[in-house]
């Protein structure tokens, strides 16, 4: 009987250690919007509506951005572009977010790129209009896109 009251005792023990733990975990961060739209030209290759999706994870963040205005224009390997995100900072500054994600794609498919890794501290406020998308596919065929107006809902705020 003592064995089992011990071997309780430390379940208990174990399950508080745990639930502590929980309570001061630190907590994921947010930002928000999560999601925003773009309207981008990106010359030769197109333009329109993009969409661009932020995550964050303490001072980690990830963007991807989806636009079917912009297409493949040939058939691309899954993590095969190089690519790299320039936003500008409120206040002066940008932020850069790098990354070769992006799914394999058939010519014609809507061009899709991240998640694309960056720095982010908190309170950094960060919008697309001014920036740059650059997408690099092959080593030698660039597309270079730009924003033509402010994000919309907003900028992107991060916790």
């Amino acid at each position: 009987m003592r064995g089992k009251r011990f071997g309780t005792g430390l379940s208990l023990a174990a399950g508080a250690l745990a639930v502590c733990g929980l309570a001061f975990a630190p907590a994921a961060a947010a930002v928000a919007p999560g999601s925003a739209t773009v309207n981008a030209d990106c010359g030769t290759w197109g333009g329109g509506d993009a969409t661009l999706t932020a995550t964050q994870n303490g001072t980690s963040a990830t963007i991807t951005i989806n636009t079917s205005a912009v297409t493949a224009p040939l058939a691309l390997a899954k993590d095969s572009l190089v690519s790299e995100l320039t936003m500008v900072k409120a206040g002066g500054g940008t932020t850069v977010f790098k990354g070769t994600k992006n799914p394999a794609m058939s010519t014609g498919d809507a061009l899709e790129v991240g998640p694309l890794s960056g720095t982010v501290a908190p309170g950094d406020t960060l919008e697309a209009f001014g920036g740059t998308l650059k997408v690099t596919a092959f080593g030698f065929i660039t597309i270079t896109c730009t924003a033509t107006a402010p994000q919309a809902p907003g900028p992107f705020v991060f916790d």
